[in-house]
This record gives C-alpha cells, sequence and structure tokens, in this order.
C-alpha cells in the first residue's frame, strides 16, 4: 500500500499567504528578426532569447526551456518530501525535463515532457520508489499547472 502525502501550506508557514512569483519578457521587432529578454522577478536569471533560440538552435533561452527547468525543480523538491514523508528521505534528487514543441494545426505546442529522474534513496525497494515518482509526478503544483500536456516519467533509483 503507498501512502501520498500532499505538502500543505500551514506545513509552509501557518501564517501568510504564499507569495505570488513573477517573470516579464520583453520583444523588439519582427517575430524571425526580432529579439527578446526575459527575466525572473527574483533576479536569480536574465536572459536573451530569439526566433532561432525558440525554434531552431540560436543562442539564447526560450519559454520551453524554462518551462522544463520550472518543472525539473519542482518535480525533485517534492519527490524529496514525499519520500522523506514516507520514511525514506533521499540523499539526493535529480531530474532533467525534456520538452518538446511540435507544430500543430493550431500553432506550436508543448506536446510532450519528459522527465529524466536519478535518485538516491537509502532503505527503499525500487516498487515503493515508483509509486512515490508516479504519485509526485501527478501532484506536483507546475505538473498540475501543466495538465494539458502529456508528462512521462522514467525514474530509477541510484545505488
Amino acid at each position: 500500500m503507498i501512502r501520498t502525502f500532499r505538502l500543505k501550506a500551514e506545513e509552509i508557514e501557518e501564517s501568510a499567504d504564499m507569495p505570488a512569483r513573477t517573470g516579464s519578457a520583453t520583444w523588439e521587432g519582427t517575430l524571425k528578426g526580432g529579439k527578446g529578454s526575459m527575466k525572473l522577478g527574483s533576479g536569480a536569471y536574465e536572459g536573451p532569447f530569439s526566433f532561432l533560440s525558440r525554434f531552431e538552435s540560436g543562442t539564447g533561452t526560450n519559454p520551453e526551456e524554462l518551462i522544463g527547468a520550472a518543472l525539473a525543480g519542482c518535480f525533485s523538491m517534492a519527490l524529496s518530501a514525499n519520500l522523506e514523508k514516507a520514511g525514506h528521505p533521499a540523499t539526493r534528487v535529480v531530474t532533467t525535463a525534456n520538452v518538446k514543441l511540435e507544430m500543430l494545426p493550431g500553432g506550436p505546442t508543448i506536446t510532450t515532457i519528459e522527465l529524466d529522474n536519478e535518485s538516491q534513496v537509502p532503505g527503499i525497494d525500487a516498487k515503493a520508489f515508483q509509486e512515490q515518482a508516479e504519485a509526485t509526478k501527478k501532484g506536483c503544483p507546475v505538473s498540475r499547472a501543466l495538465t494539458g500536456t502529456e508528462i512521462k516519467l522514467n525514474a530509477r533509483l541510484k545505488s
């Protein structure tokens, strides 16, 4: 039997509302000839993006890459919390998100995100680990925000 735990707001902080997070972007010029910049409200990142960095192989970032990082970070943190609450604290959780952008009849669409996870979790068996990983994939806040996108998971225990 698997026990799934959800992090409740009161477990984070009893008295305050969860803060709103911000990100911003500026685009100048035409789609193919223009350029843009994106930044996080925290100031932790600011960088360029362009048509080439988004749809081809140019330098800079793109919205899909940032979505991938957000999902990988959310999943890793939530899996660590769920494993700890199940009595198996992880020593390391590493996740990469591969975001697939495809041209569909309605326009470019994020169709699939593949999470590739490798975790070190002393004392847990493979079945219990897989159950926690699947439950986390469905329950982390960023996964829930991306419900229109198929999210696949490849989670492995590393010794």
